[in-house]
């Protein structure tokens, strides 16, 4: 426990079985160990796979809906990248997303979420969550899209709305925004993989989506990311634009600008052996999530119904609004307790002052009362038993 040694959030843990060194090591007896190889590809097709056969129990019949509904035709197809924010990226290039378009974007989140639009030289305009997901509010994302509309005379170039701490938005709100306004969706699944909203993966919600693979997440290639398309020319073409877009020559010709964003056949080897332990990962997370809700009660944020269903990468805790979260923080860390507040609001932060909001102050409070504990796969029921006792012990 904390005495003794360090509680972190979530470092990553490999297979019992040694997947990921066998991997590895075949990457290194037939010298693949420069980016892409047989790693890269097997990884894509098991994460294929994973979505395509898992992603909803019941597809809705009918024509492909391009503004993000899934039906029975939907296949998901995926390209392996060097992180999801390089995904996010690629994600608004394959959108048409340029200099000046706006992209309305979750204020209550990670600056990966963000910081991509402005890579696209567009600009950021920053929605704030709803009580109930602490995701993007539907209610603020339809003001926002009709003010910018009357503002600027333009319709925002794309939405991107992220399932924060593996809580799925919502998605059945949100996408009936966007199609009706005719505005391309990106679901930012980073935290999200194995969470479910309605039945349904995130992960494959929106026109695009992304996951993470960074170090603490649900499964780790140490770092890297990917891209999720819902068809093989959006896939082909990100990949051409993650490898320098270097066109089909025998000399090197390049036509358009590209970046150096594919996942490397080392990093894709540990990405293999990692989801043979996925759902062992998740049912983890949950367990530990769960007692913390036995021995915290009502301060553990919990799925708001049975639409939603977390995968609970961090469990996160909530007080009063008098509560001091640094002073909470340093007790935790000071016991061997990695402790850490909830996020500071993307248009709170000094880089983005300028910056559009329409905000509700839900993630204002969050941020000043809540904190997220630890909750990876080496935290053990003895860890979150002292974790609770020493909250327990500050209030």
């Amino acid at each position: 426990m904390g005495e003794n040694h360090r509680i972190h959030l979530c470092l990553a843990k490999m297979s019992d079985t040694g997947a990921e060194q066998r991997y590895i090591q075949e990457a290194f007896d037939t010298n693949w160990v420069a980016p892409l190889g047989p790693n890269v590809d097997a990884f894509e097709k098991e994460l294929e796979h994973y979505l395509n056969e898992l992603k909803v129990p019941e597809l809705v019949e009918g024509p492909t809906i391009k503004t993000g509904a899934l039906t029975s035709s939907t296949t998901f197809h995926v390209a392996a990248l060097s992180s999801c924010t390089a995904a996010l990226h690629l994600a608004l290039l394959l959108l048409g997303v340029g200099r000046d378009d706006e992209v309305l974007c979750q204020s209550f989140s990670f600056c990966a979420s963000s910081n991509p639009v402005t890579y696209c030289g567009a600009k950021p305009v920053f929605v704030d969550s709803e009580k109930d997901t602490w995701n993007m509010s539907p209610e603020l994302l339809e003001v926002a899209i009709k003010d910018r509309i009357a503002k600027t005379g333009c319709k925002p170039k794309a939405i991107i709305a992220v399932d924060l701490y593996g809580m799925p938005a919502h998605w059945e709100a949100i996408e009936e925004i966007a199609r009706r306004y005719g505005i391309p969706v990106i679901e930012d699944a980073a935290n999200a993989m194995g969470s479910r909203y309605k039945g349904r993966l995130c992960g494959t919600f929106g026109d695009i989506a992304t996951f993470s693979f960074n170090g603490n997440k649900m499964i780790t290639t140490s770092g890297g990311g990917a891209l999720i398309c819902h068809d093989e020319t959006a896939k082909r073409r990100s990949i051409f634009l993650a490898t320098q877009a270097r066109e089909n020559a025998l000399h090197y010709q390049h036509e358009v600008i590209g970046y150096n964003y594919r996942m490397s056949n080392i990093s894709a080897g540990i990405g293999r052996g990692q989801m043979t332990v996925l759902e062992k990962h998740i049912a983890h997370h949950k367990h530990v999530h769960y007692l913390y809700k036995e021995l915290l009660g009502d301060l553990v944020k919990d799925n708001p119904n049975s639409d939603y269903d977390s995968n609970f990468w961090l469990t996160t805790v909530t007080f009063g609004k008098d509560a001091d979260m640094e002073a909470l923080c340093k007790a935790l860390n000071a016991a061997g307790i990695e402790a850490r507040p909830l996020w500071k609001p993307m248009h709170m932060q000094p880089v983005y002052k300028d910056a559009p909001a329409y905000i509700n102050g839900v993630s204002e409070t969050l941020f000043k009362t809540g904190i997220c504990l630890p909750s990876g796969p080496w935290v053990s029921d003895e860890d979150v038993k002292f974790i609770a006792s020493k909250i327990k012990s500050h209030y």
